[in-house]
Order: C-alpha cells, then sequence, then structure tokens
C-alpha cells in the first residue's frame, strides 16, 4: 500500500496516547506535532511520573485538546469517563511504554487513569517501549511484553543506542517519524507491527563488527588516534544481534556501553584488532566500522618522553595492519564483507575504489568533511549512509546511528534469505 493511499486511510482519525514517566517523554511532544501534520488529531493521557518531564499545558497546547490525568478527577469523569475515553480513540499509543505500565497492562492492574483507560478499551494498542537496557532485557518485562502481544497488541521499538544513563543497547524510545509511520500503518488495518517477537532473519549466522578508533602507542601516556565514538559500530552490532546473529564485537576505547546481546571484545591497537578478528572467524558477516589508525610509532618509549626545550623529537611511522584487506583474503572469509570508507571528498568515487582495492563485497561511505548531508558523523547522534556494491549506489537519508544500522541490518537480512 502506497504512502498515498495509507494518507487516505487516516485523515481525520484521532489517536489517545498514553505519556509514561521516562525521559524519552519530551518525544511524544515532537510525536504529537508530527501526527497534526499527517492529520491525525491526537488527545493525551498524562500519568503522574509523565509530568515529572513535561506539563499538561506543553501536551494539551500541541494537542488542542484537553489533557486527562486524575482517574479520580469529579469533573474529567462526568464530562469524558474512562470508559468513554478508552474508546474515543481510533487507535491506543503508549510512548513512551515504561516497564512499569507494561507489567500493569500485561497482568490486568487498573490502579490510575492510564492502567484502566488501557484495560477498558475495545482498540488496538501500540505500544513504544522506552526503558534501560537492562529493565528491558530483564525477564519480568520480556515475559511482559510477550503477553501484551498475545493479547494483541502492537510494538515498535525499541531501538538500540547511547541511553541517559550511560549505557548502550536497546531500549531507546523509536523516533518520533518513526512512531508516526508506525501509527498511520497501525490505522490503515496493519496489524503486523511487532518491534519484539518478529522474525529472526540471520538465526544460525555468526557476525563480526569492528567498532571505535585504536590507540597507537607512542609512549606510556601518549598515542596516536582519532575521533570515532564507536556510536555506530555498536549500534550496528546491537541491530544484527536483534536480527539473530551471533555476534561478536571487537572494539577500540570508547566511552560507552556495550550492547548486553553480544560478545565483546576490548582492544586498543590495531594489530591487536587484527588478532581478535582472526580468533573470532570463522563468520558468515564481517562489517568493518572501527576507524583503524593507518600508522603506528615504529617504536613506542617505555617512558614518558620529556620536553628539553632544544628540539621536537622525531615521530617515526610505519603502516599498521590492513585489517578489512586481510580478512577478504582470508581462507576463512566470511561470506559478506562490508567495509566503511570515510571520506572528505569525491565520496562516492573513493569508496567504490576502496571497495574493489580491499576485495570487499559492499563499502559505505560517510561524508566525515562535517559539510554533507550527514552533519558531523564521527562522534555525533546521526549519519547519512551511501552503500555501494558491485551492482549499486545506495544513498540514504540523514538518520540516526540507530535507524541507520537498523536499515544496514535489514539489507544483509534481505542478502542471506
Amino acid at each position: 500500500m502506497g504512502r498515498g493511499a495509507v494518507l487516505r486511510l487516516v485523515l481525520d482519525k484521532r489517536i489517545l496516547l498514553i505519556i509514561g514517566g521516562g525521559i524519552a517523554a519530551y518525544k511524544s511532544l515532537f510525536l504529537i506535532r508530527v501526527l497534526a501534520k499527517r492529520g491525525i488529531a491526537s488527545r493525551v493521557i498524562l500519568t503522574k511520573g509523565g509530568t515529572e518531564f513535561v506539563t499538561p499545558l506543553s501536551a494539551g497546547a500541541l494537542s488542542g485538546d484537553k489533557v486527562y490525568s486524575d482517574l479520580w478527577d469529579l469533573t474529567d469523569e462526568a464530562e469524558m469517563g474512562h470508559i468513554e475515553l478508552s474508546r474515543s480513540a481510533d487507535l491506543m499509543v503508549v510512548a513512551p511504554a515504561t516497564a512499569d505500565i507494561m507489567a500493569k497492562a500485561a497482568h490486568g492492574i487498573a490502579n490510575d487513569l492510564a492502567t484502566t483507560t488501557l484495560l477498558a478499551t475495545d482498540k488496538r494498542v501500540l505500544y513504544a517501549p522506552a526503558m534501560n537496557v537492562r529493565m528491558w532485557e530483564a525477564e519480568a518485562t520480556q515475559r511482559n511484553a510477550a503477553q501484551l502481544k498475545k493479547d494483541g497488541a502492537l510494538f515498535i521499538g525499541p531501538d538500540a543506542g547511547a541511553m541517559a544513563c550511560g549505557e548502550f543497547g536497546e531500549g531507546r524510545m523509536s523516533e518520533p517519524e518513526t512512531i508516526a509511520d508506525a501509527i498511520e500503518a497501525a490505522l490503515a488495518g496493519d496489524t503486523t507491527l511487532d518491534g519484539l517477537n518478529g522474525s529472526k532473519p540471520l538465526r544460525g549466522k555468526k557476525a563480526l563488527i569492528t567498532a571505535g578508533p585504536t590507540r597507537e602507542p607512542i609512549d606510556p601516556v601518549r598515542y596516536l588516534s582519532n575521533h570515532s565514538s564507536g556510536k555506530q559500530g555498536y549500534a550496528i552490532a546491537s541491530a544484527i544481534a536483534s536480527l539473530g546473529a551471533d555476534v561478536t564485537l571487537v572494539s577500540g576505547p570508547v566511552s560507552i556501553m556495550p550492547p548486553a546481546n553480544v560478545t565483546l571484545v576490548k582492544v586498543e591497537t590495531a594489530c591487536e584488532m587484527l588478532k581478535a578478528c582472526q580468533a573470532a572467524l570463522p563468520s558468515d558477516i564481517f562489517v568493518s566500522v572501527a576507524a583503524v589508525a593507518d600508522w603506528r610509532p615504529s617504536s613506542s618509549a617505555n617512558k614518558k618522553i620529556k620536553k628539553d626545550g632544544k628540539k621536537v623529537p622525531p615521530l617515526a611511522l610505519e603502516e599498521n595492519p590492513d585489517i578489512l584487506k586481510t580478512l577478504c583474503d582470508s581462507k576463512k572469509r566470511p561470506k559478506l564483507v562490508i567495509g566503511f570508507a570515510a571520506e572528505t571528498n569525491d565520496v562516492i568515487k573513493h569508496a567504490s575504489a576502496k571497495r574493489l582495492r580491499k576485495g570487499c563485497d559492499w563499502i559505505v561511505a560517510n561524508d566525515v568533511s562535517g559539510k554533507g548531508p550527514g552533519g558531523d558523523v564521527m562522534g555525533g547522534d546521526h549519519n547519512s549512509m551511501i552503500v555501494v556494491t558491485d551492482t549499486e549506489t545506495e544513498s540514504w537519508p540523514r538518520l540516526t546511528k540507530s535507524d541507520a544500522a537498523r536499515k544496514l541490518a535489514l539489507k544483509i537480512s534481505d542478502y542471506f534469505t
């Protein structure tokens, strides 16, 4: 069904949006605006926890409707009782769907307006989970989510990425545009939305991912490195794992927590990274995301080099091993090898040449000049990927790194199906 057909089906529709108590609640305000632009009205229930992050005034101003929050408000019950409220919309949406709301809904607990309305509704419910990765992966949360799905609920997300708590993994609420797309699909009759118990097309496959920078020591306190944050590689590892693959993540030094559903191998230098990658073979998939230093000092001092004010000490360099080409030429070469090319000019030209030179199947080009559509890729939260294969060149729009990772993971799963 095309986007135009979907829009005709969802015009003049209304959702009942429950905003739970989580840091992602601010995204729900953007969601209201996105939906309004698409002709979908929102009526809001704001939980007590939700009011700690957004106000009834802001939600009401954006929705153009009254905001409901108290089950025991006599006026609200007289004007729009929770039974009528639960059935006044075409779809119920819980965003952010906290672990607490999901647990109560799964067990039929109705001790506030939000959970009472969820229990009383005769409409489909779409959950957009948002919580710490450990909470999301907890057995209790997974049981509750599975029960809600069994009861007919729809899911969008959660996404993988860095979280406010400093950890990294699945648990971030999907972006407003993504949730809006899911709402449109649900309103148009799609009942297959399932960010949770969907098919695992990469089940049984092994994947090897490299991420982050390498550090090449000059002396015990100085080193050669680059600005890579590891965010894109970590997001790709998590996205591929979410599709069922057994993932080994070989990471240079970064300041983010690893995804909980991968095997992490920490390294410092390019030589250590190559050794770890070779030890992880055989593998079906290799995605070389790490920004590996091209050179390393020919020798590393065992004591801090002192500045004597007379002359600058010479720094002789030698080439680091080419990890991507080495694995491409290996007898244990993975079936699908994907390289990354960080370029500042003539991006597609240089990336295409690198794909042939290295011998990989695909190469993902990034414009790291800071002037391209991807913006500040190295260290930032967004990316604009160009995927070059032997048959095509695909330019993807600017996406969050978690969305870009998911898009690449799905393309990888298509390759194996």
